[in-house]
């Protein structure tokens, strides 16, 4: 069996640094807010090329907060909109909702998947205040297009970088990270992150995520309860060194995806650039898709659908859709992730794209 995510044996190599990372923490006996956790954040900060990046429990919340954030320091209004592409993961329009902000969903670009600026503006309106990106299976969306259409219109613009890790950004917009397991930086269980140059904002997160407080028992704002634990920071710490290495190899398994898969029945992923690519997935669309995911288990490779029902098809957001969205409605009837990851081998890969290419579909 060619597993989708070989979790074990992507922390196999981490085991020593791991149990190193544990014994300190155990020894100093500090669990929350300790040094792990600040040290992960200035050294995630400097790895972002930004100046504040503040730890929080899971990526959703990561969100959450800094939406909470903007609405603290009066540059955003509970019941204001903001526009969200319609085909992410639900935990982005969750987020906005949750912060009290209500998402407008917007078709994707058809060949990137990712937020069409084109599209975005069609759905500006009076009530809409900002904008959310999210750069899909770790593809960079078009944020020079974005950029440009929030300064126009005077919008927020904000990055849910959840599936980008190690990309080169553009502009210093605040975003939004998930370290759950199974992410290019992921930790032994969840974690997340804001990420932002403001100073403001920063503090602002900082407080929401600890109560509101700014010291112990005094509580300036009704916040929460979402810290990056000591042990996940840690962790993370250990991992944060071989993003880089671990992404490159990420690209070359895509690229020789992209040259050697060659089926009328299957479609590749369109890249715009791959060094603004992380490759967090490797997802193909085909009208087969159920035949091609039982064709390749009975190969012994394992594959994944993300996502296999839109968010505006989900009983939790029916209240927010506001009619067919035919372009996000079939990514989701079609797409299919392959297994990518930092210990698949070009062997095992080779398996795989031969396997495609005699899909009898």
């Amino acid at each position: 069996m060619i597993p989708f995510l070989d979790l074990q044996k992507v922390n196999e190599r981490y085991a020593e640094a791991y149990h190193q990372k544990l014994d300190e923490v155990l020894q100093k006996g500090w669990f929350i807010l300790g040094d792990a956790v600040q040290q992960f954040e200035t050294e995630f900060a400097a790895f972002c090329q930004a100046r504040h990046t503040i730890g929080v429990g899971n990526g959703l919340d990561a969100i959450t907060l800094l939406l909470r954030a903007y609405i603290q320091l009066g540059r955003l209004q509970e019941g204001d909109h903001i526009i969200v592409p319609a085909n992410t993961y639900i935990a982005t329009i969750l987020g906005i909702q949750q912060a009290g902000l209500v998402p407008v969903l917007v078709e994707p670009d058809p060949v990137s998947f990712t937020l069409c600026p084109i599209q975005a503006k069609r759905a500006i309106t009076p009530q809409v205040k900002g904008i959310m990106v999210v750069h899909l299976y770790g593809q960079r969306a078009d944020m020079p297009g974005l950029a440009a259409l929030a300064t126009e219109y005077d919008l927020a613009l904000f990055e849910d970088a959840a599936q980008a890790h190690g990309i080169s950004f553009y502009g210093n917009y605040c975003k939004t990270f998930s370290f759950y397991p199974g992410k290019n930086l992921g930790a032994l269980g969840d974690a997340g992150a804001v990420v932002t140059d403001n100073p403001e904002v920063a503090a602002q997160v900082r407080l929401l995520r600890n109560y509101g407080s700014p010291e112990k028992y005094v509580h300036s704002l009704a916040g929460t309860n979402s810290r990056l634990d000591e042990l996940q920071a840690a962790f993370l710490q250990v991992r944060l060194p071989h993003l880089l290495d671990e992404n490159e190899h990420r690209r070359q398994l895509a690229a020789r995806y992209s040259a050697g898969i060659v089926h009328s029945q299957i479609q590749l992923p369109q890249v715009v650039d791959p060094s603004l690519h992380a490759f967090h997935l490797y997802v193909i669309r085909t009208p087969k898709r159920e035949a091609l995911q039982a064709y390749l288990l009975a190969k012994g490779i394992q594959t994944m659908i993300h996502y296999p029902i839109a968010p505006h098809q989900q009983a939790a957001l029916k209240h927010i859709a506001t009619g067919p969205l035919p372009i996000t409605e079939q990514l989701h009837r079609e797409v299919l992730s392959l297994p990518i990851s930092p210990v698949l081998t070009y062997e095992e890969q080779q398996i795989i794209i031969d396997c495609l290419n005699a899909f009898p579909g």
